[in-house]
């Protein structure tokens, strides 16, 4: 395995690293105190073509690999991770879904505009009784005609109230379980279809969150992403883009936590002395270079086989969970070194906090993704799709 960076790879990075130092730090504290999404941002950031950066050229996009995306995606939540969740949803979750399992029309269609930020997109799956449980789906679509009525909401949604197509996933026939559920392409302005934001969340306050109302909205049958009965298999494999970039962006708010953490440390003063010079501060400092190296090298893994086309649930499982558990150790732990000053939001690091906690929760909770691990180390179901002729479970994680 090279762990070295291609020219390329090292090239998006130093770039997006450039950007958002220059683009998105110097409006991130103001952006989450009024719990603003920042159009002249992301309008910066279409422009740059970032949206697009694994998509294909084909279809709009930069045609560039995983390990260059997850660069990036590190790179702007190293400074914001509610700009980060653009991202995450956008490409991810949206772009990407349809890259897999569109019709060539819709792929040229609706891939070009979403490269260019001309549509944005949102996912919606998440229903009151519908997280984790993500088969339990309550939203209906009934056929008439040609067409498909659909009713129903979906809650906690990223980009709802600013996306122009939504994902919807919604159920054909509640007694076929998971295998009734189909994706439609909705779009946002069709009757029937409103979004309500949601206010006075504890983090990612600069994104937009939403919770969807379908009532009766008539979507036509070519709107179908894949085939009837598809829609499970399309949200299990979303959710690995989708992981896989919140594992990244993980590393990068570690990442921001030891960059904040190892200045401040050396400008505050206590016993006459640097508190860095204090061995309990260089211990924090410690645990987070640490984690924030493992959880690299866990998604850079994930990246590699991406590139390679193989399934990854279990490897992407693997990263998010340590990510985000590691991320929120940091986080923790950076408030901590800051003292008072960690208690406001003078600093990143109290925002650092408050965003790292969604990284156990969406995208599947951590409960989830050790069920996941956890299953397939004892041969129980195994993540990705096979027995990989590992001799034992320690040895399919380490690769």
């Amino acid at each position: 395995m090279d762990f070295d960076f291609t020219p390329e790879q090292a090239a998006i990075r130093k770039h997006v690293r450039e950007f958002a130092e220059r683009n998105i730090a110097p409006v991130a504290q103001a952006n989450d105190r009024e719990c603003k999404f920042d159009w002249d941002v992301a309008k910066k950031i279409f422009k740059e073509g970032f949206l697009g950066l694994p998509v294909p050229e084909k279809y709009g996009g930069l045609g560039m690999d995983y390990i260059s995306y997850g660069l990036m995606t590190e790179e702007i939540n190293r400074i914001c991770s509610s700009t980060r969740t653009l991202f995450s949803v956008q490409t991810s979750l949206v772009a990407l879904t349809i890259l897999k399992w569109g019709t060539e029309e819709q792929k040229q269609f609706y891939l070009p505009k979403m490269c260019t930020g001309d549509f944005i997109g949102c996912f919606g799956l998440t229903e009151p009784e519908a997280g984790s449980d993500a088969a339990n789906q309550q939203t209906r679509a009934v056929k008439d005609g040609t067409d498909y009525i659909l009713s129903g909401q979906k809650v906690w949604i990223s980009c709802g109230s600013i996306a122009h197509y939504a994902l919807i996933f919604a159920t054909v026939d509640p007694k076929l379980g998971h295998k009734g559920i189909t994706c439609f392409v909705v779009d946002t302005k069709s009757k029937g279809f409103s979004a309500v934001p949601i206010k006075g969340k504890l983090g990612l306050r600069a994104s937009d969150t939403s919770t969807l109302f379908l009532d009766e909205v008539r979507v036509p049958a070519e709107n179908i992403l894949g085939k009837v009965g598809d829609g499970f298999a399309i949200a299990m494999s979303a959710l690995d883009n989708g992981r896989f970039s919140v594992a990244a962006g993980a590393v990068g708010l570690i990442q921001g936590c030891i960059d904040q953490c190892t200045t401040y440390a050396m400008q505050r003063k206590t016993f006459g002395v640097p508190i860095g010079e204090h061995q309990q501060v260089q211990a924090m400092i410690a645990d987070m270079v640490a984690e924030c190296e493992a959880g690299r090298l866990l998604y850079l893994r994930a990246a590699h086989l991406k590139n390679k086309g193989v399934r990854n649930t279990l490897e992407t499982s693997i990263a998010k969970l340590f990510c985000g558990e590691a991320a929120n150790k940091a986080a923790h732990n950076a408030v901590q070194i800051f003292g008072g000053y960690g208690f406001s939001d003078e600093y990143p690091v109290e925002r650092y906090f408050r965003d790292a906690k969604v990284l156990n929760i969406y995208e599947g909770t951590r409960e989830i993704q050790r069920i996941i691990i956890g299953q397939d180390a004892l041969g129980i179901r195994y993540a990705n799709g096979q027995v990989t002729g590992r001799p034992t479970a320690l040895a399919g994680v380490a690769g």
